[in-house]
């Protein structure tokens, strides 16, 4: 690229505290040597410039492409993003917003015109068995090649022809710089603290914060990228530590919480009040701001007076309600960019955080602070990852119910047609689900293997499906799953073959509910079962099975297995997003569909007695009684007249269940899985989970179960035995409890 012309490019983009687009197209030996001449002949220290690769050819920081997300929460003046072997919309995501206002996002790219028929390793991803690559479509590429051409502050140059095709300069006009207000009178932080904020917004925010001086309060700050609502959490932190508090702060990772950690240490440094800055930031007050990984954080180590997630959206939902026993609470979250792209914070947290006892403070957070408002480069990212893609608007879909809307097929091609459809139908599924996120835009145009079923009103999408195709592999594939390889895109196969042994589960092809959403304004009206249902008669004739897998709750099992879904597996590890332990469900189509779940319910029905004692023992009793109900078999009972006896004699007499637990187990099972759901209530339901399945002790069941006493819990279980004994022992089980009532 021409030397004047890039020096031209910079300095509009430090003018106006702006961000620009440099795209180096074409060869990608070319691409790298234009761009390191770039680099060398631009003021740009290498110690501020990262290279996101697949390769480390600059001499600056390399960043590989999967670990792209390392760049989360720190800003370079320059980030090179290398498109050719690994172009994932995820690190584009990540690293974009680490560019700094003044800074250049350098993208090496196949030629523009070639690049939509290009095949790289993200693309062999997309491809899963039983397709190829030939099957993948270039549509998300073409698109982002479009939003390439057409944004303003992108400047494209042709690496092979040594040609630059746009300059990027937008030639903004001069503008006013923003005054910020004073600190505010009857501010209880230090009066450094609010001089130090950027914007008017981290004023506020930081005047939110001040809440956290008493205990029984929590913080929800939110904004986009680069609003720095880290920062103004640094200064709350630094405040609260200098008035003698422990603050344990919490991340994904601890490069993302630097700009909290360098604002506090900024701050009490500036107050004379550092006493200590090494891993631990220690005051001269005693009070400290220290850092702990999610998973340790959420045991609360030290009894922390304050805790502070930052970067809350990319945390596990499980891990987070963890922190909720902490008298003082903060949570910062992306709205838009890669972390809020991941929901689960504000679609099942915030209605978590606001049954405690805390109060809870808002704060939003819109004026950037590493660029100036109106970044040409922030409009085109959004608008190329849909970022801030949101459903229509309440008003558009509020007349749909089940009788009113319209079920309709949308391919990538037509969703690539039509921007508009395309926004609510990735809105929808970015608002409603937690784990959606950019590169789901590229498999939603993009992938051979995906189908999309919505439910319109007037041309609008008040709810949607988002299938896989899984199954139908050939014998090959089938025993290299079983010998433990995995094959990509084939989850619930791949979980029947190889964790539960069952060479043949992949034989069946069915399509996996990978995502369904209903939007916000028109739920519980019945429109995702009537989606489903829909689905169902579509593929009634096509598939084998319908299936679903996800982070399993009681509210969950229980839809599901209204619209006819079973349960077939439950897992031994908590999600690493959910934080949940998930469930894999099937609804068969067909005969063979019939056989692998009768086949799967039944051995699942067979083993979960000892999971849920060894594995599962934590599950909560809701979550385990509602996936046995959902199990469509009948486990057969076999009790022997001793078995009878023994629980018939615990049930109403000196016998005890800790001299065989078997029978009771399998009593238990049978009833949980099978049984009539009125013949006990709810808590007795879970003492048969807790005692006779996950083997809990006494005292805790009490605890959990809110019993007076560990006797009133065993005679409750009493209790709950005498019904069961009556409803499915034999003749004489039935006689031993009439002994003992008599």
């Amino acid at each position: 690229m021409d030397t004047a012309a890039a020096r031209d490019l910079l300095a509009e983009a430090e003018r106006t505290n702006e961000r620009r687009v440099v795209v180096l197209s074409g060869d990608r030996d070319a691409g790298l040597a234009a761009a390191d001449r770039l680099l060398d002949a631009l003021p740009i220290p290498l110690t501020e410039t990262s290279l996101v690769s697949t390769s480390d050819d600059l001499a600056c920081e390399h960043v590989p492409v999967r670990n792209a997300g390392r760049l989360l929460g720190t800003t370079q003046k320059a980030v090179v993003l290398d498109c050719h072997e690994d172009c994932r919309p995820n690190a584009l995501g990540r690293v974009v917003g680490a560019v700094d206002g003044g800074g250049l996002l350098v993208l090496l790219t196949p030629n523009l015109d070639d690049w939509p028929a290009h095949r790289d390793a993200f693309d062999e991803g997309l491809a899963v068995p039983p397709f190829d690559t030939r099957d993948v479509t270039g549509r998300f590429r073409r698109r982002f090649v479009e939003t390439l051409r057409a944004h303003p502050g992108i400047a494209v140059y042709d690496a092979d022809s040594n040609t630059l095709v746009r300059d990027g300069r937008t030639n903004p006009a001069p503008r006013l710089r923003k005054q910020l207000p004073d600190p505010p009178e009857s501010a209880a932080f230090p009066r450094e603290s609010h001089e130090a904020c950027l914007t008017a917004d981290q004023t506020d925010a930081l005047t939110t914060f001040e809440s956290l001086r008493e205990p029984g309060h929590a913080v929800v700050a939110d904004a986009d990228r680069g609003r720095g609502k880290s920062s103004a959490a640094g200064l709350a932190a630094a405040c609260l530590a200098r008035e003698g508090l422990d603050v344990l702060v919490t991340a994904p990772g601890r490069r993302s919480a630097a700009e909290l950690f360098a604002r506090a240490r900024e701050l009490l440094g500036s107050l004379g009040d550092l006493a200590s800055d090494g891993d631990t930031v220690e005051t001269s007050g005693g009070g400290r701001i220290r850092f702990a990984k999610p998973p340790e954080a959420a045991d609360l180590p030290g009894d922390p007076d304050a805790v502070f997630a930052d970067e809350a959206a990319a945390i596990p939902v499980r891990l987070l309600e963890s922190l909720l026993d902490c008298p003082r609470l903060a949570f910062t979250t992306t709205v838009h960019g890669y972390e809020g792209a991941g929901r689960g914070f504000d679609v099942r947290f915030r209605d978590r955080l606001a049954e405690t006892d805390h109060d809870v403070h808002e704060a939003s957070l819109s004026d950037p602070i590493r660029y100036s408002g109106g970044d040409p480069v922030e409009a085109w990212a959004f608008r190329a990852l849909l970022l801030d893609a949101r459903p229509a608007v309440d008003p558009l879909v509020g007349d749909a119910a089940p009788e009113t809307v319209e079920y309709v097929s949308l391919s990538g091609a037509d969703l690539a047609a039509d921007e508009h459809l395309l926004r609510e139908v990735f809105g929808l599924l970015v608002y409603a689900h937690y784990r959606t996120e950019p590169d789901d835009l590229a498999r939603l145009l993009d992938a051979p293997n995906l189908a999309v079923r919505a439910l319109v009103v007037d041309g609008h999408v008040a709810s949607v499906a988002l299938l896989a195709r899984e199954g139908g592999l050939d014998a090959d594939l089938r025993a290299a799953m079983y010998d433990g390889e995995r094959v990509k895109g084939n989850m619930i196969p791949d979980v029947l073959t190889s964790q539960l042994r069952d060479e043949d589960a992949a034989v069946p092809f069915g399509y996996r509910v990978m995502r369904i959403a209903t939007h916000p304004a028109v739920r519980s009206r019945g429109l995702g079962s009537r989606l489903l249902g829909e689905v169902r008669q579509e593929f009634a004739d096509d598939a084998d099975w319908l299936g679903v897998g996800y982070g399993a709750t009681s509210e969950l099992l229980s839809f599901w297995a209204a619209n006819g879904y079973g349960t077939v597996q439950l897992s031994t590890t908590r999600n690493d997003t959910s934080g949940e332990y998930s469930a894999i469900m099937l609804d068969p189509l067909s005969a063979a569909g019939r056989e692998l779940h009768d086949r799967h319910a039944g051995w699942f029905a067979d083993r979960v007695s000892g999971v849920l004692s060894d594995a599962l023992r934590d599950l909560d009793a809701d979550v385990a009684r509602a996936a046995l109900r959902a199990c469509a078999t009948t486990p057969d009972l076999h009790l022997g007249e001793r078995d009878w006896r023994v629980v018939a004699g615990a049930a109403h007499g000196p016998g005890m269940y800790g001299v065989d637990p078997g029978p009771f187990r399998k009593l238990a099972v049978r009833h949980l899985v099978a049984g009539d759901a009125d013949l006990l209530s709810a808590d007795e339901e879970r003492l048969l989970v807790g005692k006779l399945l996950q083997s809990r002790l006494w005292d805790d069941l009490a605890d959990r179960l809110r019993y007076h006493s560990t006797s009133q819990a065993m005679r409750a279980l009493g209790d709950a035995l005498r019904p069961l004994v009556a409803e499915y022992g034999t003749e004489a089980a039935r006689e031993e409890l009439r002994r003992f009532e008599n």
